[in-house]
């Protein structure tokens, strides 16, 4: 069965642990702190803060910026319930929004219809890797002063009119996790400018402590500490960031050949019937998933894919028809409900060879002579 997605790890990453292992620190410190330098320069950000994964970015980003009960957050519906749990488990109410139908990216006129003056803040999601039009909702957050609490989860590595996703809003969220274009095998970080924010969140992420990162980050421990906040254990390890730095020397690469397998879908889908690509343009975008849309046929089109022994996805059901998140729900979203019911994520990872695409193509197209 060919993956939908799959990390590209290997010796290189084995021998990074190594060294981790044999100092005994495994935990927060100085590999964690050089892999924040590393990604702060690659992003050219101010502040990176490393964590567990990339649901705890936003939970210490919404935290840190005062989201709670009473308060509104606008977030598209088609998105993973990582997006949605910090929210509530916050005491806020998340307000589900549409996308736009040709690339499901946030439908920033049905932003507009639904601020209210309890709107705390935006979760724009940058899908697909595809960032959304950051300059539109920067002027609506200053007109309606909310902040953007960016989840660019699937989109390390993306850019947005020459300059890097984690540059733009109050707060950018990555996640690391085991399929994503980099791994930290389970990884996340929060980027953002504010320093005393900043400074909040690294305390937020080990219980709330302070004055004791920085003798982490050395692989020491301090006997005194003083608890300044709340906080949880949401810190980053040295295993995980080790693993990471590996990942980040080959991003290059890793995006160079999701790029090239993009394009060759695209290319071949081109003009179908029954299968449509979303519009992206892929000079700016760091890919993590591909996905059609096939109107009517979704289950079809699964069913004979994996029948040719290719794995195949929702990415995602809309969260407003989740039993915990629906109550939320207030006004009707007749685009996302279609949406959702068409959409099939198909293979994209480097793991895959010129032979395993060619299978991919030949085999969509083979529906699409089916059924048309």
């Amino acid at each position: 069965m060919l993956a939908v997605s799959s990390p590209l790890i290997g010796q290189e990453e084995l021998d990074a642990i190594k060294p981790v292992f044999e100092s005994g620190w495994l935990g927060l410190g100085s590999t964690t702190y050089a892999f924040e330098k590393a990604v702060s320069k690659f992003l050219g950000a101010k502040n990176v803060i490393a964590v567990n994964t990339g649901t705890s970015a936003l939970h210490l980003a919404l935290d840190a910026f005062g989201v709670g009960k009473g308060d509104e957050v606008i977030v598209p519906s088609l998105t993973f319930a990582a997006t949605i749990q910090p929210i509530i488990s916050l005491g806020a109410t998340p307000v589900f929004c549409e996308v736009y139908e040709k690339d499901l990216l946030i439908d920033l006129n049905d932003v507009e219809r639904r601020i209210t003056p309890s709107t705390k803040a935006v979760i724009p999601i940058h899908y697909c890797g595809n960032p959304c039009d950051m300059d539109r909702l920067i002027k609506m957050s200053e007109k309606n002063d909310f902040k953007i609490i960016e989840d660019a989860a699937h989109a390390f590595g993306s850019t947005y009119k020459g300059r890097k996703i984690g540059s733009f809003g109050h707060a950018t969220c990555f996640s690391f996790d085991p399929i994503k274009v980099i791994t930290c095998g389970e990884g996340g970080a929060v980027v953002l400018k504010d320093n005393d924010i900043a400074e909040k969140i690294r305390r937020k992420r080990i219980l709330g402590i302070n004055k004791d990162t920085w003798h982490r980050y050395n692989n020491e421990r301090s006997w005194f500490y003083d608890v300044t906040t709340t906080g949880y254990r949401y810190h980053m390890s040295n295993i995980n960031a080790a693993i990471g730095l590996v990942q980040l020397s080959k991003l290059d690469q890793f995006i160079a050949r999701r790029r090239e397998i993009c394009q060759q879908y695209d290319n071949a889908f081109k003009g179908l019937e029954c299968i449509h690509p979303l519009k992206i343009d892929y000079d700016d975008v760091s890919p993590f998933m591909y996905i059609v849309r096939t109107p009517g046929k979704q289950k079809e089109f699964m069913s004979f894919l994996e029948e040719k022994g290719i794995g195949t996805g929702v990415h995602y059901i809309a969260n407003h028809v989740h039993s915990l998140f629906k109550k939320y729900t207030t006004k009707e979203m007749p685009r996302t409900e279609k949406l959702w019911q068409e959409i099939v994520t198909i293979p994209l990872h480097c793991g895959l060879s010129n032979n395993d695409v060619k299978t991919v193509i030949k085999n969509v197209l083979t529906f699409e002579r089916t059924v048309s």
